[in-house]
């Protein structure tokens, strides 16, 4: 069986307030033909399906189109678990639909950790076990008690983290010891996930480094039982090994969702079980649109305008001014040197001293260009809140946030 791994579509992502839906078309019309190129015989999305839990309309109809495609395709089987941008109620409304079509769905933790196994057939033998967990919320996971600390929150996140995977994988083990015991052959078990392994590397903007920022919730590979044959992860953006297990993977976003992600190569696993024995391999995803960070003085700034300019490279820009005084009419001149060319300039961002950022936000920033968290920190600061408090106090506040994220507000 030939599998393709894949997560972090985050279909409808605007960055800096530009919708990249063509992107996000062009990337689906690259998956399908790689599958249908490279004979993939199951596909397997590892959540965050879409940036947020109430998609518009486009975004929604390029899943569905993508879907429709690949159910017509030779590729069999398609697993889509959810993510934490993912709404459970939304991605799972569908699933018996889906289902006719070999679309499984599991949006959230199911009652019955048995229908989080999910068996592939291949000319009605069965072909894999895909242990298909979704993101673990914390409610899901966790019961709340009173006087608790950060340490025992993460302690009983962790421990319910394992607990659920051991029971879903031992479920699999058992499935595929009563199919050698019928006689069949030995197949592989491929396992889903949608969380922060321990030592994954995350990229600035990403939205993942702040939101665990004072917090210990990050599994260890050993939640994944020895015998499991691959496992699919999702979360962070950054295509990645697990531990130095060649078989535990990050995917990796397949579009850079922000100007940290820039310069990755970004790609999807193609894994391939043939004769009880597993090759992967990384395809590398083609770049739809280029994203340009350019840092430096007004000099450099605009030599290198210039240098994409004369070079008619068609991208979308972030400047970084970094000289410490306040140039004049500094958006003015970045614009106009921009000036009938393929550049689009989303944002310039100045470097001033703290004096001269409150005397100047009213005029070149708004809400938008700030994250949660920087709104928090700013707090911090104008509370004079010392260093040593400001760990626990992140934590906390992080964790408000991804309550408020784990609301399904589509639930009812």
């Amino acid at each position: 069986m030939k599998i393709l791994h894949t997560s972090d579509w985050h279909l409808g992502r605007a960055l800096y307030g530009r919708r990249r839906y063509e992107e996000f078309s062009d990337f689906l019309d690259w998956l399908f033909q790689t599958i249908v190129d490279e004979e993939i015989d199951a596909l397997l999305v590892a959540g965050d399906i879409f940036d947020t839990s109430t998609p518009g309309n486009f975004a929604q109809e390029l899943y569905y189109r993508f879907l429709c495609r690949v159910a017509a395709s030779k590729c069999r089987h398609i697993v889509v678990i959810g993510g934490n941008h993912d709404s459970p109620s939304f991605l799972n409304a569908p699933k018996e639909l889906l289902q006719a079509l070999d679309i499984y769905v599991v949006g959230a933790m199911t009652q019955n950790p048995e229908d989080e196994v999910i068996v592939l057939y291949d000319d009605k033998k069965p072909a894999a076990v895909i242990c298909a967990v979704p993101y673990l919320r914390d409610r899901d996971i966790r019961i709340a008690e009173a006087g608790e600390t950060i340490d025992d929150k993460n302690a009983k996140l962790i421990s319910g983290l394992k607990s659920h995977y051991a029971e879903v994988c031992s479920i699999a083990e058992q499935k595929r010891c009563e199919f050698i015991d019928a006689g069949l052959k030995d197949i592989p078990i491929i396992a889903m996930g949608h969380l922060f392994a321990a030592g994954g590397k995350t990229i600035d903007g990403d939205g993942i480094r702040e939101l665990y920022v004072g917090s210990l919730v990050h599994v260890g590979s050993d939640i994944f039982p020895p015998f499991i044959d691959y496992v699919a992860l999702g979360h962070l953006h950054v295509p990645q090994i697990v531990g130095g297990a060649q078989n535990i993977r990050y995917s990796g976003s397949p579009l850079p969702l922000s100007f940290g992600e820039a310069s990755q190569t970004k790609m999807v696993i193609i894994v391939d079980f043939k004769d009880s024995k597993l090759t992967i391999k990384e395809k590398h995803v083609p770049c739809f649109m280029q994203l340009v960070q350019i840092k430096g003085t007004l000099d450099k700034i605009l030599s290198e305008i210039k240098e994409l300019k004369d070079q008619n490279i068609e991208a979308l820009i972030e400047i970084i001014f970094t000289d410490d005084g306040i140039a004049a009419n500094i958006h003015e001149t970045i614009f106009e040197a921009a000036k009938e060319t393929s550049l689009e300039i989303l944002r310039i961002k100045t470097k001033q001293s703290a004096e001269q950022i409150m005397k100047i936000i009213n005029d070149n920033e708004t809400l938008k260009d700030l994250t949660p968290v920087d709104v928090f920190n700013r707090c911090l600061d104008a509370g004079e809140v010392p260093a040593e408090e400001r760990n626990e106090l992140t934590a906390t506040y992080n964790e408000i946030l991804q309550s408020l994220q784990d609301e399904d507000i589509n639930a009812k």
